[in-house]
């Protein structure tokens, strides 16, 4: 029998979702439904779909749930695949969360469940990047071994950064804005050695000066796994930021503003209870509800 069930779009500078309400854990959507829902063509298009479930509803979330976590982010990517974390997505679905009367982010901050663990998210007064949300991301790691990327059409393949973030990427310096525009993005970028679970793809170009009062400044394109090149990706601004500060040395700033082809975001490295966390602060909008029937 089809279903029909409501939905929200939503968007954190242009990385735009499907958000579904479903706080008891009674819908399964298969993969299958989960990228006809996000083709542009054929359905309500989106980067991904959260699924906004109770911790105590879904298996994942049995250990956020503990923690006292109430809620649980289960994102997946528009070709049905899960994903670990998505920095854009956890800003969206608090965002909704607090529309929708089912969490105060203002007394304190939230903490949400994903596969990443649990992130904290609470306001952000646009010091650094836009107002909206900013989610501590948590400890990151930084792997220097070398990776290669070769883009189509790009020539010889560069050198990238392996940066986790709760979530893999690769991040690739290029030397100027004519190459980070001309770089052909409708193909997945080639890594080798391929990780093991993938990981998406950052290109950036830093600013000049690089930084400005006391803040870095960076421009950035991204190919993300299971979606394709995105207007932007949250995991993958602080993915950016902290690889350019890993090349520029000790003397580099903890406060960077990353610029993406769908709006600005900002990103903080500071030290938390001794050891450093990356923290993602950028806006975040509903854009229309209505509901749509699964076949």
């Amino acid at each position: 029998m089809p279903q029909t069930i409501a939905f929200t779009k939503g968007h954190g500078t242009g990385n735009d979702f499907v958000i579904v309400p479903d706080p008891d854990g009674t819908l399964d959507l298969t993969d299958d439904q989960v990228a006809v829902l996000c083709d542009r063509r054929f359905g309500i298009g989106g980067d991904g779909i959260l699924r906004v479930v109770r911790t105590s509803a879904i298996a994942e979330g049995a250990e956020a749930a503990a923690s006292g976590a109430e809620w649980f982010m289960d994102y997946r990517n528009a070709d049905g695949s899960k994903a670990e974390m998505c920095g854009n997505g956890i800003r969206v679905f608090v965002r909704y969360l607090v529309d929708a009367g089912w969490a105060d982010v203002d007394a304190e901050p939230l903490p949400i469940g994903t596969r990443a663990g649990v992130k904290t998210v609470s306001r952000s007064d646009g010091t650094v990047g836009e107002k909206g949300f900013e989610v501590d991301l948590g400890r990151f790691a930084v792997d220097d071994s070398g990776v290669l990327v070769r883009t189509r059409g790009g020539g010889a393949p560069r050198p990238g950064i392996g940066i986790d973030v709760g979530n893999p990427h690769v991040v690739v310096a290029l030397p100027d804005d004519a190459e980070l525009e001309g770089l052909d993005l409708a193909a997945q970028p080639q890594l080798h050695p391929e990780p093991p679970h993938g990981a998406n793809v950052e290109f950036v170009v830093p600013s000049d000066p690089l930084v400005r009062d006391g803040v870095g400044s960076i421009r950035m394109r991204v190919f993300e796994r299971g979606v394709g090149e995105t207007l932007s990706c949250g995991t993958g601004v602080a993915a950016a930021a902290l690889a350019v500060r890993h090349w520029a040395g000790p003397a580099a700033p903890d406060h960077w503003v990353v610029d993406v082809p769908g709006g600005t975001l900002g990103v903080r490295m500071p030290q938390l209870d001794g050891e450093r966390h990356v923290l993602l602060s950028g806006p975040a909008t509903l854009v229309y509800t209505g509901e749509v029937t699964l076949a």
